[in-house]
């Protein structure tokens, strides 16, 4: 990718961060403090759980280096924006799932370049990728800072500045930055289209089974805490649906050769938004079913004190 492609990546995947803290308020982030068991949870699986899992399918799962190394990076990246939508939709806890959103993005800028550095050192094969490509964990760190730190910063001073005006642009950015995030998915795709048709099974399998593992360790997470159904939606979502376009700008700016990498955060970023709104649908299924269960039982009870 050229340099110019570089910075519009980066300066989307900042604009995306600068429009998730736009719908965030320092009330968010004390709600964490003061309800701190779902986030908490939520952040432990994400940055701790999920990563660790990962590096141990890398290590006892045969499968090529470039490809072990695109899991451990997806896996270290923090949920994105979509996360809140979807939550939203499946009647989960938005509110919590923006404030996770928030806190994970903050502390990306730290777990994600050492995540990715720590579990791929620890894999024999991925580490020996590193040591050939060279790459200093002080730049990882700095780009990483930039795309989400700095903008995360500069949107809750704008919407604690300009709260109005934050709220008209909200939907604007969210729309806006996916949709053009969106297209560099697709673009990175198509870069490597024949290397992706070549070991297309390869890819798939690995994108699809490590997708179900986050949702599953989301979910597990959440009902080992005894966490209600609304938090155990948003926990699930935040944790299982990665902000792969993070991990396709640090592909592009330090790993641009490695054409496995870059198709295995490319075909996570499309294969997520399916994922997720089909648990979504399943989630808004059940709850139908829910509803008129409890109508049916209503309607029952209305008959028998009727016929009383």
């Amino acid at each position: 990718m050229s340099q110019s492609s570089l910075i519009v990546l980066n300066l989307i995947l900042a604009m995306m961060m600068f429009g998730i803290a736009l719908n965030l308020k320092l009330a968010d982030f004390k709600q964490v403090v003061k309800q701190p068991k779902g986030p908490v949870t939520g952040l432990l699986a994400q940055f701790l759980v999920l990563p660790l899992l990962t590096w141990l399918v890398t290590l006892t799962v045969p499968m090529p280096a470039e490809v072990a190394l695109g899991l451990i990076l997806v896996s270290s990246c923090p949920g994105g924006s979509f996360s809140n939508i979807v939550t939203y939709l499946a009647n989960g806890n938005t509110a919590m799932s923006v404030s996770m959103t928030g806190v994970a993005s903050l502390l990306a800028t730290l777990m994600t370049p050492f995540n990715f550095m720590l579990y791929s050192s620890l894999n024999p094969n991925t580490a020996a990728l590193l040591t050939q490509i060279n790459v200093p964990a002080s730049q990882i760190f700095m780009i990483v800072g930039l795309v989400l730190a700095l903008p995360l910063g500069l949107g809750l001073i704008s919407a604690r500045l300009w709260p109005n005006l934050a709220q008209k642009c909200d939907g604007l950015f969210r729309l806006v930055s996916l949709v053009t995030l969106f297209l560099f998915v697709l673009i990175a795709l198509a870069s490597n289209w024949t290397a992706f048709v070549a070991g297309a099974s390869i890819f798939l399998l690995a994108v699809v089974v490590h997708n179900a593992m986050a949702l599953g360790v989301g979910f597990a997470s959440s009902k080992l805490m005894q966490l209600n159904e609304q938090d155990a939606r948003a926990i699930t979502l935040e944790v299982g649906l990665q902000n792969s376009g993070l991990g396709l700008g640090i592909i592009f700016t330090f790993f641009d050769s490695l054409t496995g990498m870059a198709i295995i955060a490319a075909a996570w970023g499309c294969w997520h938004l399916v994922s997720g709104m089909l648990l979504c649908f399943y989630w808004q299924r059940k709850d139908r079913q829910s509803e008129r269960k409890k109508q049916l039982v209503n309607n029952n009870n209305k008959e028998v004190r009727c016929g009383s």
